[in-house]
């Protein structure tokens, strides 16, 4: 494992992406801890740390520039109870092919004041009941979880579940699942669910993707193409019904 430094941090490949954000590059380095970012000295609006071995979403000094974190393929178990404080305009996490197991582990996404785009796939979460519910639930500002639009339907039927009675006893029991932090713990689940999920896009569809980013005719539609590339995930049959039929994908995918 590699310690995430100050001299790595000052030599890793540094880029304006295609939605003309600037990008810091950290992937595939093996690093176990995030630490020591205040070195970007707040410069940067995505960072990306996939491919590495995090086991917790935290550390992170105060970084108001921030507004996407690429953390797929980690083993994220735990997101840090003050990463609202830490990146307060993150608009982006994608968190795909991590070892998130309960609902309660995701309570301190909901903080974040502007997150508008999660994904959780190939995480053991994403297998409990009432997911997709519970997670829009608790973030009330999302648009687009895993790679699917959330819909006004959706944000109704989670509102009446969990401010009903039965939704209030769901969330009780859903706090108390979560109590406990075992190291190691859940990772067999989480291989097991990452071997449910196909590990990435086909070549054909990468290379649909790409041609829609070449034909893409706003900064909105570019940046919703590449967080599709970049996740790592599989997209579902409407999103790629979409691509295919050159649908713009202004309004969420």
């Amino acid at each position: 494992m590699v310690k995430l430094s100050v001299e790595l941090i000052q030599q890793a490949y540094q880029h304006i992406n295609p939605v003309r954000d600037r990008e810091l590059d950290l992937r595939a380095y093996k690093i176990p801890v995030i630490e020591n970012l205040g070195a970007t000295l707040d410069q940067f609006d995505t960072i990306d740390f996939s491919e590495n071995e995090i086991r917790k979403l935290d550390g992170f000094p105060l970084l108001k520039r921030l507004k996407c974190l690429m953390m797929n393929n980690n083993r994220i178990v735990r997101i840090g109870e003050t990463l609202h404080e830490q990146v307060p305009n993150v608009q982006t996490v994608l968190l795909t092919n991590n070892s998130l197991q309960e609902l309660a582990d995701l309570d301190p996404l909901g903080s974040l004041p502007r997150l508008t785009t999660l994904s959780l796939i190939g995480n053991p979460v994403v297998m409990r009941q009432h997911y997709r519910l519970y997670t829009i639930f608790r973030m009330p500002h999302l648009r687009v979880l895993d790679f699917r639009r959330v819909k006004q339907q959706e944000r109704e039927q989670a509102d009446a579940l969990f401010k009903s009675k039965k939704g209030k006893q769901i969330q009780k029991e859903i706090s108390k699942r979560s109590k406990t932090f075992v190291p190691g713990g859940g990772l067999e689940a989480a291989v097991q669910a990452r071997g449910a999920v196909p590990s990435g896009p086909s070549a054909e569809d990468t290379r649909l993707i790409k041609e829609a980013i070449a034909r893409a005719t706003s900064l909105q539609e570019i940046e919703r193409l590449n967080q599709i590339l970049r996740s790592g995930a599989v997209p579902g049959p409407d999103i790629m019904e979409g691509i295919r039929s050159g649908q713009p994908m202004e309004e969420g995918f």
